[in-house]
């Protein structure tokens, strides 16, 4: 299967990523300032959970992870073209791999200060052995 066979079975699936059909530069430059508005007003509406009262207090921190997750799913989307295609399974892959080394490493580091900080002396304990 050649490189055109392969675009048009993609555009008969439907399983194509924002910008990835670029035809022309207008329909590049759309689809990438489309990705960029959609990321900025994400920003801005993280920005504007934390400062406007109007959400309830416990909830914020769930509102900036729905609003991380979807902002990563845009730049994911617009910005890395990354599709459910057969094509990009080794991108996938990757994705994930990458998100379970960083997952790794803070849940490791968490770990290890929880750890660090339960065998720590107290302050007051530290000073009367000093004297």
């Amino acid at each position: 299967m050649d490189v055109v066979d392969h675009h048009q079975n993609q555009e008969t699936t439907g399983d194509i990523a924002p910008g990835d059909n670029n035809t022309t530069l207008l329909s590049g430059i759309q689809s990438y300032t489309i990705g960029l508005l959609l990321a900025v007003l994400m920003t801005a509406g993280s920005f504007w959970a934390v400062q406007a009262h109007v959400i309830w207090g416990p909830a914020v921190p769930i509102a900036l992870i729905v609003l991380a997750i979807s902002q990563m799913g845009v730049h994911l989307a617009f910005f890395l073209h990354l599709t459910s295609a057969p094509d990009n399974t080794n991108n996938i892959l990757a994705l994930a791999f990458g998100i379970l080394i960083v997952f790794l490493v803070v849940v490791g580091s968490l770990w290890i200060m929880a750890h660090l900080d339960n065998r720590m002396v107290p302050m007051d304990q530290l000073m009367q052995m000093q004297r």
